[in-house]
Formats: C-alpha cells, sequence, structure tokens
C-alpha cells in the first residue's frame, strides 16, 4: 500500500494544534477539494475513515 503524505502533512498538524490559525484553517478548507485527500481516505479502512470524519467535522465525503 503507497503511504500518503496526509498522514504527516504539516498543515495537518498545525490544524491538530489550533484550528482556527490561519495555516489551520487552509488545511481544513483544502481538504474539500484535494484529490490526494479523497484517495487518502478512500485507503483507510472503514473504522479509520469514520474516526476521521468525526474528528474533522467531514460530512460529505466518501
Amino acid at each position: 500500500m503507497p503511504t500518503h503524505n496526509c498522514e504527516v502533512c504539516p498543515l495537518r498538524s498545525r490544524y491538530n494544534k489550533k484550528p482556527t490559525s490561519l495555516l489551520g484553517r487552509l488545511w481544513r478548507w483544502h481538504i474539500g477539494w484535494c484529490p490526494g485527500w479523497k484517495r487518502y481516505m478512500n485507503a483507510q479502512p472503514h473504522e479509520k475513515r469514520e474516526a476521521i470524519k468525526t474528528r474533522y467535522n467531514i460530512k460529505n465525503q466518501e
């Protein structure tokens, strides 16, 4: 299985530390349209995908 940079993304780390920061908000906006994020989410097992969706309040991604 190929590794995804989404696991170690510096912007994701910024969002995790402080979601209201400019870079954190930029990352949150970015995952709404990023094809790499969509591939990353589709590569995750169902349980992990649901946990990520809950953590980041993602409603519309499969």
